[in-house]
């Protein structure tokens, strides 16, 4: 009974260390790779993209049939589910826009379809940055790829809002239990739509290979840190009205890039989660040479390497070597 005890607490301070230790590492490689700086970049492309990439979204799902009408419904979801307070104000200045930008020519919807590529564009980089890949895709392969989230994911999201709205309008047996557990369950719609969208970035945008569990955690703190974040910064909003005060009718634009500054400072924090758990070797105490230090690109192109050829290597070969050099 006393030797269970001893290697229970043994293990809980192990874990505790390994705890306290990759704390420490994600401390130092946010600071390392300036997520904030990073973050407000994204913000500003994100608002430069925001009406093109919408006018993009529309127009794929106006080209099927089985769509139709879900424009509007699409908008009305992404602006109450996402879009914490403001969210009419800002829904009636994107449909003025993507009113104005449906009179453009051919050549201006080629334009501002190349304005909504920065933004997918400008994702990758940052995110294959965070997870120190300097080997690009080929450009065939990365415009598949753009095209692709452009066109299938309004479809995705389309299909997800239809099938929500279809069994939320059932009245399964006229039972209120039902119904009741229905309703708490399309309350999670969004939280379940913000993971798997998380999950599908650090998976498929990162040009090197994530494990599907790394991304998964990074996913779903994420998506709860997310989900928190809207609540608290809605109730900031509501209950302390400085911008309102201050811009008067202007509010709703910097009410609106703060809280995409936020949304990213989310999103990136995700990705370094998950490319933290991924680098084992460079926070886990137990690691033989262990420190905490942030790997380079060569660095990671060592580790990366070694690991494709099935060998092991420790974090004091790769440094020693890139020291080396």
């Amino acid at each position: 009974m006393a030797d269970k005890q001893t290697t229970s607490k043994q293990t809980w301070r192990q874990r505790a260390r390994s705890a306290m230790a990759f704390s420490g590492y994600l401390h130092h490689r946010i600071g390392h790779d300036r997520l904030t700086v990073t973050a407000g970049s994204m913000a500003y492309v994100t608002l430069l993209s925001l009406v093109p990439l919408i006018t993009v979204v529309l127009s794929a799902l106006s080209s099927f049939p089985v769509f139709a009408g879900l424009g509007e419904l699409l908008q009305n979801f992404v602006i109450e589910n996402f879009v914490p307070a403001a969210g009419e104000v800002v829904k009636q200045y994107l449909n003025e826009f993507v009113a104005n930008a449906g009179k453009m020519t051919a050549v201006g919807v080629a334009a501002l379809f190349v304005v909504a590529m920065m933004l997918i564009s400008s994702i990758d980089q940052s995110l294959n940055y965070i997870w120190r890949v300097h080997e690009k895709r080929r450009p065939v392969i990365s415009f598949s790829i753009y095209w692709m989230v452009l066109t299938l994911g309004p479809i995705l999201v389309g299909s997800s809002i239809a099938v929500s709205s279809y069994l939320g309008s059932l009245n399964l047996l006229g039972s209120d239990a039902v119904n009741g557990l229905l309703q708490r369950s399309l309350r999670w719609l969004p939280v379940i739509m913000s993971s798997c969208a998380f999950l599908g970035l650090y998976l498929l945008v990162p040009n090197t290979k994530v494990r599907f569990r790394h991304a998964l955690v990074g996913a779903v703190i994420a998506s709860i840190l997310f989900e928190l974040s809207k609540k608290g910064f809605a109730l900031y909003i509501t209950n302390f009205p400085s911008y309102q005060v201050i811009y008067g009718a202007l509010a709703v634009v910097p009410i609106l890039f703060v809280w995409v500054y936020l949304c990213w400072c989310i999103v990136l924090f995700g990705a370094e989660f998950t490319a933290s758990l991924g680098e084992k070797s460079h926070w886990h105490p137990d690691t033989k040479g262990w420190q905490t230090t942030v790997p380079t690109q060569a660095e990671l192109s060592g580790i990366q390497q070694a690991a494709k050829k099935g060998t092991d290597v420790q974090q004091t070969d790769i440094i020693g070597k890139g020291k080396n050099k």
